[in-house]
């Protein structure tokens, strides 16, 4: 498949079905947050999906190459960044199952039907406004700070777009995890699932992954938790098989 690469841009191996993607290391490139996303969302076969936010695509084609999912919509605000993610679902040759939109995810329903998918992922900003250090780099504060969507506009949208009984879900920064609760449970996306993950066994968690049903009933489960790294730069066993080393 004949594809452009822009100068500056790689293509990267993502260890599944030989699928690749392309990205842009000046701009920004996907993490593990996303990965261990696509790790944690369960997906019946047939199943609509929307994720918001795509940046470049990794969590469309990761959601393809794990799930039996009938169609990935996914839609990001950055027109750079939509561009990569079209280029790269041309590359695995993935045109029919995985869309790209280039809009405001705050704006989804111009695009999408309301109630119209099975499930919504999205992997947001974390900091509110002055958190941690603004990357002066536009793309890169675009992804990490709550300059272009907040928390709630993330969950009144997919709230919005879920079918009833459908699932939200989102991987977060624990430190907002009364916050995400709140928000959730405001727009009935009734928190069902969730799992904790720490870089290493004696350190506090770095980052919640967590999952809304719409118009569930109260309860949840919380998972075992999910472990980085078992000594430096030595991933444990689940890790290795979210990434599928």
């Amino acid at each position: 498949m004949d594809v452009e690469i822009k100068e500056n841009e790689r293509i990267d191996d993502l260890q599944r079905n030989g699928y690749q993607i392309i990205q842009d290391p000046e701009k920004f490139c996907f993490g593990m947050d996303a990965v261990l996303l696509s790790g944690f969302v369960r997906v019946k076969s047939g199943a609509k999906v929307l994720d918001m936010g795509t940046g470049t695509g990794i969590i469309p084609l990761l959601v393809e190459a794990k799930t039996q999912a009938a169609h990935i919509s996914a839609i990001e605000i950055q027109e750079e960044s939509a561009d990569m993610a079209r280029r790269s679902v041309r590359l695995n040759g993935l045109e029919n199952k995985i869309d790209i939109v280039t809009g405001d995810l705050r704006e989804a329903d111009k695009f999408f039907d309301a109630a119209s998918f099975d499930v919504i992922t999205c992997n947001p900003p974390y900091m509110i406004g002055q958190h941690g250090l603004t990357n002066p780099d536009a793309p890169k504060a675009i992804a990490r700070h709550e300059i272009l969507c907040t928390l709630e506009d993330v969950v009144r949208t997919a709230a919005k777009l879920l079918k009833p009984g459908g699932a939200f879900c989102m991987v977060h920064r624990p430190f907002r995890l009364a916050e995400i609760i709140c928000v959730m449970t405001e727009y009935k996306l009734e928190p069902k699932r969730m799992k904790l993950v720490y870089p290493y066994i004696d350190k506090e968690p770095n980052m919640v992954l967590i999952e809304g049903r719409r118009g569930g009933k109260p309860r949840m489960t919380v998972e075992k938790p999910l472990i980085v790294f078992q000594e430096p730069n030595v991933y444990t066993d689940e890790i290795c098989d979210v990434y599928g080393y």
